[in-house]
């Protein structure tokens, strides 16, 4: 059972040490993950209760046929969502279109078959709405019929975050990450999220260094 004494006792002391040997051992060479754009508009234009401020957010597109997509919802539920559910702020936001609510709640409950989902959110959008919020993306690659096989990752400003390069791959960069490709998700995926709550982590320690000086 998760107690919040063993979730401080993790944040404080083991999250740290794990965060420092995955950046010291070069499964991600950066310091910091590199800023994409600081101009993806907040999901909120989609629906007004939800907010990608203040949260570590993970962004798919379903499309029409969320039979084309189910398998790589399973990979991210299982390689990305169950790695981070006990992490704060953390979310999945599956954007459904109109129309598709029934086949979207299937799919959710097969999901939630295996999982506890209170940090997977299914929002539904017009086409008009879901087409406004991935031009804010600024990616190169288009939607088809409102679906991507790839994941986004959206820092807490709301920024897209990503591999503007990769080390073992120095021609290829991880925009998005590939929902079908499990090696996408427990590698780069993961390494990159793992990298900004390690930004986040770091930041705390400066500030509260800095409030030590003060006084």
């Amino acid at each position: 059972m998760i107690t919040k004494k063993r979730v401080v006792l993790f944040l404080l002391f083991i999250f740290p040490l794990i965060a420092f040997l995955l950046l010291s051992t070069g499964i991600n060479r950066f310091n910091k993950l590199p800023i994409v754009n600081n101009n993806v508009v907040d999901i909120s234009i989609i629906d007004a209760t939800e907010t990608l401020q203040n949260k570590v957010s993970v962004i798919c597109f379903l499309g029409d046929d969320l039979n084309k997509i189910k398998g790589g919802l399973f990979n991210l539920n299982e390689k990305v969502y169950k790695k981070f559910i006990e992490h704060k702020k953390f979310q999945i936001i599956a954007i459904v279109p109109e129309g598709k609510e029934k086949e979207a709640q299937i799919l959710k409950e097969e999901i939630g078959a295996f999982t506890e989902m209170s940090k997977w959110k299914f929002i539904t959008g017009s086409e008009e709405q879901i087409k406004t919020f991935y031009s804010s993306f600024k990616n190169n690659s288009k939607l088809s019929n409102l679906y991507t096989n790839d994941a986004f990752l959206i820092d807490k400003k709301g920024r897209l975050r990503g591999r503007t390069d990769d080390i073992k791959n120095p021609n290829r960069k991880f925009i998005g990450y590939n929902m079908r490709s499990v090696s996408d998700l427990k590698g780069p995926m993961k390494d990159d999220i793992s990298v900004l709550y390690y930004e986040y982590y770091a930041a705390f320690k400066d500030r509260k260094k800095a409030d030590r000086k003060e006084k």
